[in-house]
């Protein structure tokens, strides 16, 4: 990923960060992109130092019966980035991802 320069797709990923989708899965749902495409542009992200990621406790995600999530934060770099990819992509200014639902916290 060059300096300065993200996708569309990958600045809707970043977008969806930026407004607390953390985890993969939501980031699929709000984007309606593939996982095949959110989770290597999360992993990019993270290697430009866009996002940093936390993976949650494994007895949260044992209390729920699931896998453990891994949670992703926009960086300084990213919200600048971001601000960048906003004025190369107009649509993304226009069309502001709202949260319908609050997300469910489990990083206890």
């Amino acid at each position: 990923m060059g300096k300065g320069f993200l996708t569309f797709a990958t600045a809707t990923i970043l977008n969806a960060v930026s407004n607390g989708y953390s985890f993969g899965f939501d980031i699929v749902d709000i984007t309606g992109m593939p996982g095949g495409t959110v989770y290597p542009a999360l992993r990019r992200l993270e290697e430009a130092g866009h996002v940093s990621s936390v993976w949650e406790k494994e007895r949260v995600a044992h209390a729920d019966a699931r896998p453990r999530r891994k949670y992703y934060e926009l960086t300084p770099a990213g919200r600048d980035a971001l601000a960048e990819a906003m004025k190369r992509y107009r649509l993304l200014e226009q069309k502001p991802i709202i949260r319908e639902r609050a997300p469910k916290s489990s990083r206890a």
